[in-house]
């Protein structure tokens, strides 16, 4: 079965834990890495990132982008969001449904 995660900051993502989710509190660039690398080897279909740890490893992120699994959502966290888990988000939607009904 597949499990997902989320990955920020502890006040950002402490929440998560009540939904069922895996909870990594990590914003350190190499460990964050790391972890992602961990929990796509692993049973993991869902990573749900935090802007600001998103900004400090987008190029690995970028590396899992054109795969399946897992998919690696963006979420705003906070404070410094950066507004690209909402473009993604918008993104996604157009992909999907041939226009962005977000707007």
């Amino acid at each position: 079965m597949y499990k997902a995660a989320v990955i920020g900051d502890t006040a950002s993502v402490s929440g998560f834990a009540a939904l069922g989710l895996t909870v990594f509190r990590e914003t350190e660039p190499d460990k964050v890495k790391g972890l992602i690398a961990k929990l796509a080897a692993s049973d993991f279909a869902v990573i749900y990132i935090t802007e600001p740890a998103a900004a400090l490893v987008s190029d690995t992120i970028n590396k899992y982008r054109s795969s399946q699994l897992p998919a690696i959502v963006l979420i705003p966290a906070i404070e410094g969001n950066t507004g690209d888990g909402m473009r993604g988000v918008h993104e996604a939607v157009e992909k999907a449904v041939g226009s962005d009904i977000l707007k």
